[in-house]
């Protein structure tokens, strides 16, 4: 199962521009930096996984067992992974600046899912805008805005 999806994403990320559809290769990016954000505290609560899912649900307009399964195959290659650089340069390759601003706004939602902030999100958050050459002041304003958002929501 894990070659079959290993196979999967390596042939998906070697030649994207060869593919037909490149939507569920840069959803399985998307969702895997998203992971890395949900389980930067070792701690990937339900509050979290629920967020998640309906994040990719209503981004992606994907069913839940789509969503189930994009879910898995994102945490079984976060797991996997070295590092960030393949779901990034895919994601960086792809997506124009407001895309990348609108995905580091979706990591602090992620974050702030179990109702706190751990630094050691924030500083993933943090690392994941600059690899997607995310400006600072767009990360601090994607930050705030998360803030406002979930205040209005208590």
């Amino acid at each position: 199962m894990l070659d079959a999806i290993s196979q999967f994403f390596q042939r998906s990320l070697a030649k994207p521009e060869q593919r037909e559809n490149q939507t569920l290769t840069l959803e399985l990016a998307t969702a895997a930096l998203l992971c890395e954000v949900m389980r930067a505290d070792y701690d990937s609560s339900d509050a979290e996984r629920t967020a998640l899912s309906q994040m990719l649900m209503s981004r992606y307009h994907l069913s839940e067992n789509a969503v189930k399964e994009l879910m898995a195959m994102a945490e079984s290659e976060v797991e996997d992974a070295v590092d960030h650089y393949q779901f990034v340069s895919l994601i960086k390759e792809h997506y124009h600046y407001n895309q990348r601003c609108e995905l580091v706004a979706l990591m602090w939602q992620l974050a702030w899912a179990d109702k706190s902030i751990d630094p050691l999100e924030e500083h993933r958050i943090r690392r994941l805008a600059d690899l997607l050459h995310v400006s600072h002041s767009d990360f601090i304003r994607t930050k705030l805005q998360a803030e406002e958002r979930r205040a209005a929501d208590e």
